[in-house]
């Protein structure tokens, strides 16, 4: 409990000194005014508290937001410096097959990160960006099929971007970290004029199979996109949402 809502609290606990008074002597007019002077004054300490309890609440929502764009940017400086080597180190030595070849590499991931970046949902969009600096033990792979855009399709996209980013963290909670191989969680969406598609395939080990399915049953309860099938296998995750008519 903290510390706002400790003093909240007692504020409202006070209140039974000068209302159990007025109630063993209620012909005391002044204990009646005493009770009443004290409710107010009570009231508006509980709202202060409160409303200083929602600045700090926005202020660490808000430090972490900047940390964690913060770590984001430093990331993608780092893959673009060791781009930059790699470069330079081609174009010295008079390798233009492989500069080209490396460059095209950059272009690809360049337009992945864009089709990332319109997805049209700023919670998902920001999840799958910062997904690096969240976790070492497991690399996500995003592929967006055409031009993707949830917040244009008939469906309720920040659902769906919900459970989408549950069904991650599904995995990244439950990969065996001190598995010898890399673990990758490769996640493909696509839409047509029926439905949308949310494919996940993952190469790893998981520390426990049958609590990542219960999880996975739970986050998927009730959620716009449905297991197409039944949910049998960790290796291979297929869902579905149905565009609204």
């Amino acid at each position: 409990m903290g510390r706002y809502t400790t003093a909240k609290h007692y504020a409202a606990a006070s209140i039974l000194l000068p209302g159990s008074a007025a109630l063993i002597w209620p012909g005391k007019v002044w204990l009646t005014a005493l009770f009443l002077i004290w409710l107010v004054a009570s009231a508006a300490y509980w709202i202060r508290e409160e409303r200083k309890e929602n600045q700090e609440r926005l202020a660490r929502t808000i430090g972490a937001m900047q940390n964690s764009g913060i770590r984001t940017l430093n990331h993608h400086r780092h893959d673009w410096m060791n781009d930059l080597q790699v470069l330079f180190g081609y174009t010295r030595m008079g390798k233009l097959d492989k500069t080209i070849e490396y460059v095209e590499k950059i272009r690809e991931r360049m337009a992945a990160e864009s089709a990332i970046s319109k997805l049209g949902s700023p919670t998902l969009v920001s999840f799958i960006h910062s997904f690096r600096t969240i976790t070492n033990s497991l690399s996500l792979q995003v592929d967006i099929k055409g031009d993707l855009h949830l917040n244009e399709l008939a469906l309720d996209g920040e659902a769906v971007a919900e459970t989408i980013i549950h069904t991650i963290n599904a995995y990244r909670f439950a990969v065996k970290s001190d598995s010898a191989a890399w673990s990758v969680l490769k996640l493909e969406l696509s839409a047509d004029d029926e439905a949308l598609y949310a494919s996940f395939y993952y190469e790893g080990e998981l520390m426990n199979e049958q609590q990542w399915s219960q999880k996975i049953k739970q986050q998927l309860e009730g959620a716009p996109l449905k297991p197409i099938g039944s949910v049998q296998n960790f290796s291979k995750v297929l869902l579905r949402a149905e565009l609204r008519a």
